[in-house]
């Protein structure tokens, strides 16, 4: 059974809790992503979307200068490298989430997207599900 490390990303780009809302958005047009983990030293705090940018920052009229902890998102759901690429497919279904940080401990080791299982081929069925689930919740479906 394929394995979480397999098919993470390590080199995850992050931003701290020192840095505000606009830095962390230039640092994701610059790497053309959506999500960027927040570290509070080496310990992992929190996460920021570029939805979350949207409906918790520009929505409810936060600067762009205001900290991240303004608008991050603190309860995490996350992985360990060790975890089976099924039962992490079904914890992103689950809590509907796109992407999952890898952690050891309090540490961040890697990121894991739903695209990231999209480009394995024994996982093109989780991937599936997983995408189903968190675009369409349970309850939507019926």
């Amino acid at each position: 059974m394929e394995k979480i490390r397999d098919i993470m990303t390590d080199d995850v780009e992050v931003c701290s809790m020192l840095d505000n809302v606009y830095e962390v958005a230039i640092k994701m047009k610059e790497l053309n992503v959506g999500a960027i983990p927040i570290m509070d030293g080496d310990r992992l705090a929190g996460m920021i979307t570029d939805r979350d940018i949207v409906i918790r920052g520009v929505a409810e009229k936060h600067p762009p200068s205001s900290k991240v902890e303004a608008i991050m998102s603190t309860k995490l759901i996350t992985a360990t490298p060790d975890m089976s690429t099924q039962e992490a497919a079904k914890m992103m279904a689950e809590h509907q989430i796109r992407r999952l940080p890898i952690v050891e401990g309090d540490n961040l080791v890697g990121i894991v997207a739903l695209g990231d299982f999209a480009v394995r081929e024994l996982t093109d069925e989780q991937a599936q599900h997983a995408l189903t689930d968190i675009s369409y919740p349970s309850n939507e479906l019926q």
